[in-house]
This record gives structure tokens, C-alpha cells and sequence, in this order.
């Protein structure tokens, strides 16, 4: 196996266009328990810990430009506000020593369904920023970005270099059924946002289908309530039969399997609960908060 180590941007985007099949490592939470469990035996590693724009975050007028090694602590610390759902998931990865280390780019190369970053990325309609050294920068949508069990859109030679993701305009949740509570992958998770600026809602769901997926006809759904029934604009509770119906279509959005880790049975069932709890939370933080009025009569 052999060890590269870019100094620059440029350098590591020349070695991964001459080694297409070199695997980056940044954190190293997930490649090096593959490696050290011979699940993986890369012919190239390529090392990205020297280029320290991948660390870094622009925080614009509208969004957040996110570098792919951002650990997952410094995420909690600096980007909650911004940020609240991917700050929340940030709190569900492993153990402070992985939060320190690990990033959403190393979430998203994996691509694993069970990734604790995906859900809270599918609520906010984030973008992944990745670049080839000869074809360039391109901005794939998180919704595309998932392209099957572990696999992505990712071209052989590209590399991520950040996550485009929106200032939330509204009140975000996230939320992960583990077997503890720290150093757990997760039986599923879900996260949902509010974006009253658009008046839509948005889900993602992690460990509960081939790949992260969200609940779009539970969207649709509760988008539908909320416009007809004025509740953007008055910030009324929401009927229990419309919240029942929404947890219903989320657990009918799954396509999970029987695992070590749990049922398929159960985790439908956990996830119509996540998803009753986030909206509920959500939609009580929005009722407190101050709302959106364009468009009200």
C-alpha cells in the first residue's frame, strides 16, 4: 500500500487523477477501521491532512461553505446557529475523540446509509462542491449525491472539497435510535428542517434504506397541510391526525433490512416516532419563534 501526501489542493488533485483508485483519508474514522478489520486493502492512500482549506468554513449572507475535514466538534461549536440540524447530528457521532477528527466529507465518501451526517444534509438541501483536475468544480445536489449502498456520484479522479449548506431559516431536528448513547452506528435516524422563507419542509432518513434517502411524499403531505390550513402564518398547533399521517408516510418511505442492529419491522416503527418527535419539536420552536409573514392575507 502505498502512502501519498499532497502539500496543496493542486497536488492532491494531481495524485488522485494519476491513481483514480486512491482512497483519501482525512479523520480516518471510517477508512482505518475498514483497513485494520482487511474489509479494505487500497492499493494508494491518499493523505489530506496537510491542506488545511478542507478545515475551514466561509459563512456567507445565505449559506455556509463547509470545508470536507470541518470536524465534527468545531461544527457544534461554531456552526450551531447557522447550522442547527447537521450541529445536532454532529452531537450523535461516536466519541469526542471522533468528533475532533472526523468530517461530513469523510460521511459523504463513504456513503454508508447509516452515516450520522446524511439525514440532517437531505433536510437542508445541501450541495457537495467536488473537483477533478480536468474537468474542474462542479456542485452535485445532496439529492443526487447518493447513488447506491456506499457508492456515490463522485467521479473516479474528483475529491469533495466542501458541502454547500443553507443558513437555516428556520427551526431544524435531529434525531438517532442507538443502542447507547456515545460509540454507536446508528439503527436509524431522522432529521427534518422548516423553511418558512419557501414554506416547504424537508426530511432525511439514515440506516433505514440502501442509502439515505428522504420521505418526499410525507413532504408533500405536510407541505399541503400547512399552505391550506394558513399555519405558516398563524402558527397554529397542528392537527394530530396531519402529524399521525406524516409519521405514517415516513415509516412507509423506508426500505430497511433485518441486521444485527435491528429489525426492519422496528426500524419503520422508530422511524414514524423520530419523525412525529422532530415535526412536533420543530413546529413548537417555530410557534415560540418569531414567523415568516410574506404572503399572509
Amino acid at each position: 500500500m502505498d502512502f501519498l501526501r499532497p502539500a496543496s489542493w493542486q497536488e492532491a488533485l494531481a495524485a488522485k487523477a494519476e491513481h483514480p483508485t486512491a482512497v483519501p483519508i482525512a479523520g480516518g474514522t471510517d477508512v482505518m477501521v475498514e483497513i485494520n478489520f482487511d474489509h479494505r486493502r487500497p492499493t494508494h492512500l491518499l493523505d489530506l491532512t496537510r491542506i488545511g482549506e478542507l478545515t475551514e468554513w466561509e459563512t456567507g449572507a445565505d449559506s455556509v461553505r463547509l470545508g470536507a475535514s470541518v470536524p465534527y466538534a468545531r461544527i457544534m461549536r461554531h456552526l450551531r446557529a447557522e447550522l442547527p440540524g447537521l450541529a445536532l447530528a454532529a452531537h450523535t457521532v461516536a466519541s469526542p475523540q471522533i468528533r475532533n477528527r472526523g468530517g461530513v466529507g469523510g460521511n459523504l465518501g463513504t456513503a454508508s446509509p447509516a452515516g450520522d451526517a446524511h439525514p440532517a444534509l437531505l433536510a437542508a438541501g445541501a450541495e457537495v462542491e467536488a473537483e477533478s483536475a480536468a474537468r474542474g468544480t462542479r456542485l452535485i445536489p445532496i439529492d443526487a449525491f447518493y447513488t447506491g449502498v456506499k457508492r456515490n456520484a463522485l467521479e473516479p479522479d474528483e475529491l469533495i472539497r466542501a458541502v454547500h449548506v443553507a443558513r437555516a431559516d428556520g427551526p431544524q431536528q435531529y434525531s438517532k435510535v442507538g443502542t447507547r448513547n456515545a460509540m454507536v452506528i446508528a439503527v436509524c435516524a431522522f432529521g427534518l428542517a422548516l423553511h418558512p422563507e419557501t414554506r416547504t419542509v424537508r426530511t432525511g432518513i439514515g440506516s433505514a434504506a440502501p442509502t439515505p434517502i428522504r420521505a418526499e411524499v410525507a413532504e408533500q403531505f405536510l407541505n399541503s397541510v400547512l399552505e391550506e390550513s394558513g399555519c405558516w402564518e398563524s402558527g397554529q398547533i397542528l392537527a394530530p391526525s396531519a402529524v399521525k399521517q406524516f409519521a405514517g408516510l415516513c415509516a412507509e418511505a423506508c426500505n430497511p433490512i433485518d441486521d444485527v442492529r435491528g429489525t426492519a419491522d422496528y426500524r419503520r416503527h422508530a422511524i414514524g416516532v423520530l419523525a412525529r418527535r422532530t415535526l412536533m419539536w420543530a413546529w413548537e420552536s417555530y410557534r415560540g419563534g418569531p414567523r415568516a409573514t410574506e404572503g399572509a392575507a
